[in-house]
């Protein structure tokens, strides 16, 4: 089946399906939709102007958004065990971080790192405000301070059985929360041990497929914030 991917190169939560797509080894068209996501002719088809989304046939809408939910369905699709298990408990692991990842960690990395990467913040939130730029700052550093102890709850619950979650390979989860870790790159705190050694072995295991995106989250982050770009 055709597979065309609406996608910014800058967007980590873009970066985890164009990471996807390259390990599943899926055919796909990739498109650049920077500046196009609010158009009329993009919203006719994805009405949440969001990325990343794909198109492709089989879907009740012909189109799908949302990072866990676009993986999951194209694992579920094509059969891809490795990457999505089938079974339960290994599910129950992937489907558990990606959740906790989209709904726990990710806001706070937005509100840490969107600042400093001149990303448009989400309505209602401090950036987006008319507060002081002292009380923008301390929000924004109230999250980054909260994230280390959201991290510790991956390596102590999630990764304690092998070096992946729910596997000895990388799976959607892992692509996941390896690609939200890429911000965290402007952060003031460094990243403990154990996570750079985990980004590095979900790179490793990945190669091409997770380095190539890599390279444009991590050239945005260079050219946003005037830092050398990651290996």
């Amino acid at each position: 089946m055709s597979l065309k991917l609406n996608m910014l190169p800058p967007s980590v939560n873009n970066m985890s399906v164009r990471v996807f797509v390259r390990a599943a080894g899926l055919p796909f068209e990739e498109e650049n939709v920077w500046g196009q996501t609010q158009s009329d002719e993009y919203r006719a088809k994805v009405p949440s102007g969001l990325t990343p989304s794909v198109e492709t046939e089989g879907l009740p809408k012909g189109a799908l958004w949302e990072s866990c939910a676009v993986m999951m369905y194209l694992s579920s699709r094509e059969g891809l065990d490795s990457l999505y298990p089938t079974d339960l408990q290994r599910r129950a692991m992937v489907d558990s971080a990606n959740f906790y990842t989209m709904s726990i960690l990710y806001p706070l990395v937005a509100r840490a790192t969107y600042p400093r990467l001149s990303f448009s913040g989400y309505p209602g939130e401090v950036a987006t405000s008319e507060a002081s730029d002292d009380d923008k700052e301390a929000a924004r550093k109230a999250a980054e301070d909260a994230i280390p102890e959201i991290l510790d709850v991956y390596r102590d619950f999630f990764l304690t059985d092998g070096e992946f979650i729910g596997g000895d390979q990388p799976s959607i989860a892992d692509i996941r929360l390896a690609s939200t870790l890429e911000f965290l790159a402007v952060s003031d705190a460094e990243l403990p041990g154990w996570v750079q050694d985990y980004m590095a072995r979900v790179e490793s295991a990945l190669g091409d497929a997770y380095t190539e995106p890599a390279a444009d989250v991590r050239g945005y982050i260079a050219q946003a914030t005037g830092q050398a770009v990651a290996g």
